[in-house]
């Protein structure tokens, strides 16, 4: 059996100050005071795998450890424990502010990223106004990407994403991000990636389209894997279990 992506026992802890500072003079107050934290378990002793040309969902409320895994698998973050195993080119579209710096345009943020996941300068020229159209940006392309609403942001970062074309995409709710309009043609988008047997693994709390894509379902919950499987079984799993 072919796999795009292996993860073999991941886990990673985080260490929360217990003591918020918001002054200068509470910094200074606060100097020579030990700080102490508390563990959060973000993740616990993760395994899983999916094959080439699978649409594997990922769900689970706020905190369950959904973002942390997309970001370990990504390479953002290094787990404590455990390995990942990524077997194809892979092109991740993850929250608002990883990979575009604010302070360029637009379409300089579009070159910038482009080159990061590997696309020539001339493949991005040639690919520009395609890209700026799904996004739906062609008034806004040249203003500063800190103008930029969220939605405007995610929507650019998701169309340079689609057009790298890797063949293993790592997607954190785009479906949240547009309107109706952009909804659809991302829609269009996840059925000709399906039919083309691209690899994707997506993050979202909009159980529709998880149902209606993905060949398997896992469930995050507290950070560990409650299920995996079909996604009407998984999805009801969730509703009665994590709600």
């Amino acid at each position: 059996m072919s796999f795009a992506l292996e993860v073999n026992n991941v886990s990673k802890r985080f260490e929360i100050p217990h003591l918020k500072i918001n002054t200068l003079r509470g910094a200074f107050v606060n100097l020579f005071q030990k700080q102490s934290y508390e563990k959060f378990d973000a993740l616990k002793d993760i395994s899983f795998s999916v094959k080439k040309g699978e649409f594997f969902s990922i769900i689970g409320k706020n905190g369950s450890g959904k973002s942390t895994l997309l970001k370990i698998i990504a390479g953002i973050y290094t787990p404590d424990k455990g390995e990942v195993k990524v077997h194809c080119p892979l092109s991740p579209m993850l929250e608002l502010g990883i990979g575009f710096n604010p302070e360029l345009s637009g379409r300089d943020n579009v070159f910038v990223n482009g080159l990061v996941l590997g696309l020539s300068k001339k493949e991005i020229s040639d690919k520009f106004k395609d890209i700026v159209a799904f996004a739906g940006l062609e008034r806004f392309i040249d203003q500063r990407l800190k103008n930029y609403s969220s939605g405007m942001a995610a929507r650019l970062a998701f169309s340079v994403m689609i057009h790298s074309d890797k063949d293993f995409l790592l997607i954190d709710e785009v479906l949240a991000v547009g309107d109706t309009e952009f909804q659809a043609k991302c829609t269009e988008y996840f059925i000709k990636a399906i039919s083309e047997g691209k690899t994707i693994v997506f993050v979202s709390h909009g159980l529709d389209p998880v149902q209606q894509y993905s060949n398997r379902v896992m469930l995050l919950h507290k950070g560990e894997i409650l299920e995996i499987g079909e996604p009407q079984k998984v999805i009801q799993t969730y509703l009665e279990k994590c709600n």
